[in-house]
């Protein structure tokens, strides 16, 4: 964390044709915000006025600057890129603003790994027009993986205030679904998902429902054998093995239905629109898109570009501050998990044979230089 009191959240101006910056001139319109973080968008200041007046918004006044470190409390702040030649055109995808995306989406990534943002929202982008040489993702996810990952294994999760969806695979054509789904990639994602559980959103002991990957759970076979063959024995080894407290597999069709995932505190869906469907329908508004298990905070709305409504001034901005708060949260939390264990207290076991505590030094349980303290009680 920087050294000011206040946590600088970094936000992306995502794809310039889209509603990014209507969500994001929405969510900075209060000035009650100013007091909870301090803001540091990265894009055009000329680029926002244009959205503002398309949108008959109210004005937001931003502090220009040329780099985050210049940022100050108390004022909404723009990085200012070099978008001078980039034309708007609201509602039209084009390579021009997938260039300008890309150009706020790199400099705000170099900025959170120097520590000069807290933490990261990024707004929608096109997963086509911003593709290039440099940019060779799927999605923000991939991207932040390969570049901040510092070799960690990202987790897509979705949540608001009454879930926390999951993915095993995120971004992938539904024929390349099933081969992609292995025993070992469903028992590292439960390990990720169950560590961010506990730092993350600060629940000590979460349980985890796994959803099947075949209609039916399978029907026993019938529908396909991916339950028995892989998912059953990864979610026995995540239980038994890496003490994860991981239920099912979960026939998917009812589980969000029936409200069975209020009876846990994360859902791991096999891929995209399995997890990603019902939660969006059960809360399309406030929802958040947050990057697990990576060494940085990001988080971002829920919601695409928007080109269909770009530029009319009734995009809604709950997803983009519910996005902002979460990754406040998030960075809180972890704060608090990390000092919380720091210093662990070693284990102690009382010895009959002498009335004597006894307490273990060792490092951790596999230390072969295991040493002890004798206490006198």
């Amino acid at each position: 964390m920087t050294n000011d009191k206040k946590i600088r959240v970094g936000i992306t101006q995502g794809d310039t044709n889209g509603i990014g910056y209507e969500v994001i001139l929405k969510a900075l319109a209060d000035p009650m915000v100013l007091e909870l973080f301090t803001p540091v968008v990265y894009g055009s200041t000329k680029v926002a006025a244009f959205h503002r007046k398309a949108c008959g918004l109210q004005p937001v006044q931003f502090n220009s600057i040329d780099n985050a470190i210049q940022a100050r409390d108390g004022v909404c702040n723009m990085v200012e890129l070099n978008l001078d030649d980039l034309k708007v055109e609201l509602g039209t995808p084009s390579e021009a603003a997938g260039r300008a995306a890309f150009m706020s989406l790199e400099c705000a990534v170099a900025d959170l790994r120097n520590g000069a943002i807290d933490v990261l929202v990024t707004a929608p982008i096109d997963k086509n027009n911003i593709q290039s040489d440099t940019f060779h993702f799927p999605g923000h996810t991939e991207y932040l993986e390969s570049s901040i990952g510092d070799g960690a294994s990202s987790l897509m999760v979705l949540c608001n205030d009454r879930m926390r969806v999951a993915l095993v695979t995120t971004h992938l054509p539904v024929s390349q679904i099933a081969s992609a789904i292995t025993h070992e990639k469903i028992v590292s994602k439960l390990e990720v998902l169950n560590q961010s559980l506990r730092q993350d959103f600060a629940i000590e002991r979460p349980r985890i429902a796994v959803l099947a990957l075949n209609p039916h759970s399978g029907d026993h076979g019938l529908l396909g054998n991916e339950e028995s063959t892989i998912i059953t024995p990864a979610i026995e080894e995540a239980y038994n093995d890496k003490k994860i407290c991981c239920f099912g597999p979960y026939a998917a069709d009812g589980f969000f239905g029936n409200g069975s995932y209020t009876k846990f505190d994360g859902v791991l869906a096999m891929y995209h629109d399995q997890g990603l469907a019902p939660f969006k329908t059960l809360d399309m508004e406030s929802g958040v898109n947050f990057t697990a298990g990576l060494p940085f905070v990001r988080t971002s709305p829920d919601h695409g570009t928007g080109y269909d409504i770009a530029g009319k001034g009734i995009a809604n901005p709950a997803s983009m501050l519910s996005a902002i708060y979460a990754a406040i949260d998030i960075f809180r939390n972890r704060t608090t998990y990390a000092e919380i264990h720091s210093n662990p207290l070693r284990k102690q076991y009382f010895d009959k044979s002498n009335d004597n505590v006894v307490l273990d030094l060792s490092k951790d349980d596999d230390d072969d230089d295991a040493t002890t303290a004798v206490v006198n009680v």
